[in-house]
C-alpha cells in the first residue's frame, strides 16, 4: 500500500551524512558497524537525511487496515445515512441575520442639519454625561448626511432609497462604497430597504488569494493539497455538519462523524496514504474521543446550556428542537480537530525519524526521545490554543473590566465558564495526544517486519544491507 498522493516524497529537513565519514546516532565519527549501516544506506539510496521513510511490511499494512478500514466505512455509511440534503426551509424573521439581503452601492451622499431629518431617536435630556445624552445631542444639534443608496442585485435592481447617516455613527457611509441592504417586504415601502453593513467581498478575496499563494510558493505540492484539504473540510462543514445539525439530528454524534470524514480526508490527502498516517489518524481519533467524552461530562456538571448571545438564542427561537448544549460540545470537538492533526502529525514523524536515524531503538527508547520532543510542541500549543480563545473572548472580558468583577465573578458566568471549559477540555485532548500517539508509532514502528529480513527485527533488517555495503565498498577500492 504505497503512498497515492504523498507530501513525504519531499525531502525533509535534517542534514544529509557526509558520504566517507558518517556518523552514528550519538553524532561520533568513526568506521564501526554504524558507519557501514549508513554507507549501505546511501548506497541504497535509502539516505536518513533525504527521501521519504522506508515502506513498512505487509503484514503491518494489513493491520493498521484492519482497524482503520471499518472506522472509515462506519463513517461514510453514518454521513450516507445522516445526509441533509440542504436546511431546512423556514419563514424569515427579519430578525439578525435572519433577514433577506441585496446588494447596493451609494450613489449620493449630500449634507443635511439632523433636526431636519428627524435623526434623533433619543430625546435629549440635557445630560451629556452619558452615551445615550451625548447620542441625542449630536442627533439634534449635529450634521447629518443623507445617503442615496441604489439596489444593485434582486428583483428590485435599480431602485433607490434614502439612508441617514448619524454624526456618531459607527458605521460611516461614502459615494460609491458598496454596501449590503436588508429588504422587510412587510414594512412600508420608504422603509422596505435599508443598509446594514458594507461589502467587503473585494478585500477578503484579496486576503484569501495571498493566502493561498503564500502557502503554495513556501510549501509547494504540500502546500497545493493543504489548500484542497481545506476546500473540502469546509465542504463537509457546510454541506454536512450545519444542515444536519438544523435538520434535528444530534449534534455531537454529527460533529464526531463529520470531524472524523475531515480528519481522514484531510490528513490521507495532504500526507499520503502511508503507515506514518495511519497512525497520527489513530491518535487524533483516540484523543477526540476523550475531548467528547469530557465535554459531555463537564458541560452537563457546569450547566452550560449553550444559548449565551443573540445568535444562539435566534438559532433556538427559529429551532426549538437543536440540542444547544450538545450544539456546544460538537464545536468543541470540532475546534480541537485542527490543532490536533498538527500536534499528531508532527509526534508521529519525529518518532519515524528517530527510528531511521537508529534502526536498533526499542520502543521504550523511542518514546522516550519522541516524548522530550513532544513536552516542547504541548507548552507552545496549549498556549496557543488558551491566547486564541482570550483573543476572540476579547470584548467580553473588556466588559468585565469594566464592570470592575472579580475573577470568580467573571469566572461563574455562563458566557466565560463556556470558553473556559471549551479551552481546558480541547488541551486536556492535546495533553493527552502526545503520549497516546508518540507510544502508538513506537509500537507500529518497531513492531515492523520488513519484507526480506528473514523474520529479524528492524536491527536484522538493517545489519544485512550493512554486510553488502562493506562488500561494494571493498570493490570500489
Amino acid at each position: 500500500m504505497g503512498p497515492l498522493i504523498s507530501c513525504d516524497d519531499l525531502p525533509v529537513t535534517t542534514s544529509p551524512q557526509p558520504p566517507h565519514e558518517p556518523t552514528d546516532p550519538s553524532g561520533h565519527t568513526g568506521h564501526g558497524h554504524a558507519s557501514h549501516r549508513h554507507a549501505a544506506d546511501s548506497s541504497h539510496g535509502h539516505s536518513h537525511g533525504h527521501g521519504p521513510a522506508a515502506p513498512v511490511s505487509k503484514h503491518l499494512r494489513k493491520v493498521i487496515a484492519a482497524v482503520l478500514i471499518p472506522f472509515a466505512a462506519a463513517v461514510f455509511v453514518g454521513m450516507a445515512v445522516l445526509w441533509p440534503g440542504g436546511a431546512p426551509a423556514h419563514e424569515r424573521t427579519g430578525v439578525g441575520f435572519d433577514r433577506q439581503t441585496q446588494q447596493g452601492k451609494v450613489v449620493a451622499l449630500a449634507k443635511v442639519d439632523c433636526k431636519s431629518v428627524n435623526a434623533s431617536q433619543v430625546p435629549p435630556t440635557g445630560d451629556t454625561s452619558t452615551p445615550e445624552g451625548r447620542e441625542a445631542q449630536a442627533a439634534r444639534t449635529g450634521e447629518c448626511k443623507k445617503a442615496t443608496v441604489e439596489v444593485t442585485s434582486g428583483p428590485e435592481q435599480g431602485r433607490a432609497f434614502f439612508e441617514i447617516v448619524q454624526p456618531g455613527a459607527p458605521r460611516q457611509l461614502e459615494k460609491g462604497q458598496e454596501v449590503v441592504v436588508a429588504y422587510a417586504p412587510d414594512a412600508p415601502r420608504d422603509l422596505q430597504y435599508s443598509v446594514i453593513d458594507l461589502n467587503r467581498k473585494l478585500p477578503l478575496a484579496l486576503l484569501a488569494g495571498i493566502f493561498a499563494v503564500a502557502v503554495v510558493v513556501v510549501g509547494r505540492m504540500r502546500g497545493l493539497f493543504a489548500l484542497i484539504a481545506l476546500v473540502v473540510s469546509f465542504g463537509v462543514l457546510t454541506l454536512f455538519i450545519l444542515p444536519a445539525i438544523l435538520q434535528g439530528s444530534n449534534p455531537l454524534l454529527v460533529a464526531v462523524i463529520g470531524a472524523s470524514a475531515i480528519m481522514l480526508i484531510a490528513l490521507y490527502m495532504c500526507h499520503g496514504l502511508t503507515a506514518r498516517t495511519s497512525v497520527a489518524v489513530l491518535g487524533t481519533l483516540v484523543s477526540l474521543l476523550l475531548i467528547g467524552l469530557l465535554g459531555s461530562v463537564f458541560i452537563g456538571r457546569a450547566f452550560l446550556s449553550g444559548n449565551t448571545d443573540d445568535n444562539t438564542g435566534l438559532i433556538h427561537g427559529l429551532y426549538p428542537d437543536i440540542d444547544m448544549s450538545g450544539l456546544l460540545l460538537a464545536g468543541v470537538i470540532i475546534g480541537s480537530l485542527g490543532v490536533l492533526d498538527d500536534v499528531t502529525v508532527t509526534q508521529t514523524s519525529a518518532v519515524w525519524e528517530l527510528h531511521q536515524a537508529d534502526p536498533d531503538m526499542g520502543p521504550r527508547a523511542l518514546y522516550r526521545a519522541a516524548i522530550r520532543i513532544g513536552r516542547d510542541h504541548i507548552a507552545s500549543v496549549v498556549n496557543t490554543l488558551v491566547l486564541a480563545y482570550a483573543g476572540a473572548a476579547l470584548p467580553l472580558l473588556l466588559l468585565f473590566s469594566i464592570a470592575d468583577s472579580s475573577m470568580g465573578t467573571v469566572a461563574n458566568s455562563e458566557l466565560v465558564a463556556e470558553e473556559i471549559v471549551r479551552t481546558l477540555v480541547g488541551s486536556i485532548g492535546l495533553v493527552a495526544s502526545v503520549p497516546v500517539t508518540t507510544a502508538l508509532a513506537a509500537l507500529v514502528v518497531s513492531a515492523d517486519r520488513p519484507a526480506g529480513a528473514g523474520g529479524a527485527g528492524a536491527s536484522g533488517a538493517a545489519a544485512g544491507p550493512a554486510r553488502g555495503g562493506r562488500g561494494r565498498r571493498r570493490r570500489k577500492r
